[in-house]
Parts: C-alpha cells; sequence; structure tokens
C-alpha cells in the first residue's frame, strides 16, 4: 500500500507545483499608466449682437394735380420716434418743404419726391410745395 502512496502523493505534489505556476517564466511587465485626460466642454463661440430693431416707416402719399392737393390736405398724426416717408407726386415742378424740420427735396411731374425723416420733435408741422406758396399735409407729433 505504500507502494500506491507514494506515486499518488508524488503526483499531487507536482500537480501544486503546477498550479502554483512555481516555473522560470518571466512575468510580463504591468502596462504603463496611462494619463488621465478630462475634456472639458468648449462653450460655442459668442453670437454677434442683434441689430436693432428698425422702426416702421408711416408712409404719406400726396397727389397735387393742377394746382389742388387730390383728395383735400393730407392730415397725419405720428408718434415721436417713428419714421415717416411722404412721397409727393405733383404735376408741376417744386420744392417739397417740410417746416420745422428744414428738410427739403424737388418733386417733378412724372418723379416723386421722396422725404424721409424720424419724427423727432413734438408739434404739428407744414409741408408745402416751397415756390407755390401750397399747403400740402399737415403732420402731428405727439409726444
Amino acid at each position: 500500500m505504500i507502494r500506491l502512496l507514494v506515486p499518488v502523493f508524488l503526483a499531487a505534489v507536482v500537480l501544486c507545483l503546477a498550479a502554483c505556476g512555481g516555473g522560470n517564466e518571466t512575468a510580463s511587465p504591468p502596462p504603463p499608466p496611462t494619463s488621465a485626460t478630462t475634456t472639458l466642454p468648449v462653450p460655442p463661440p459668442p453670437q454677434p449682437p442683434e441689430p436693432p430693431p428698425q422702426p416702421q416707416v408711416t408712409t404719406v402719399r400726396i397727389v397735387v394735380r393742377d394746382g389742388k392737393v387730390v383728395g383735400g390736405l393730407e392730415r397725419t398724426t405720428t408718434d415721436q420716434g417713428k419714421k415717416v416717408a411722404l412721397v409727393v407726386s405733383s404735376d408741376v415742378a417744386d420744392e417739397v418743404h417740410l417746416h420745422g424740420y428744414d428738410k427739403m427735396v424737388d418733386v417733378t411731374p412724372g418723379k416723386p419726391a421722396r422725404l424721409v425723416f424720424v419724427a423727432s420733435i413734438p408739434g404739428r408741422f407744414e409741408v408745402e410745395l416751397e415756390d407755390r406758396g401750397l399747403q400740402i399735409a399737415d403732420i402731428e407729433v405727439r409726444p
């Protein structure tokens, strides 16, 4: 029986040594440590500022024919700070004059005059064909 036990014991010892890796194998070195890189979010580029809103334009159309305003004197009321465009058509050449603002523009037959202004001064203002002395509009600017 001892003859049987010795080979079994030796086999058990060999198996244990093999399982423990007790050979001449060289263990591979651990991989080098990797550096941790933190990616920060990149903010979007700044947006250009919004353009200021364009003021709405109040357009006043005036037609002068045979020395008279067609439809009668044009009366318009607007709020201070608003943009106003006077478009004047006439069958005679003259100068359209906005009193109080001292703005003038020439009008000729077939070529309407366009006078644009910001109603910055409160009050009541005459628009006339200057050479003829003909009032063609009355503009009231409310504060």
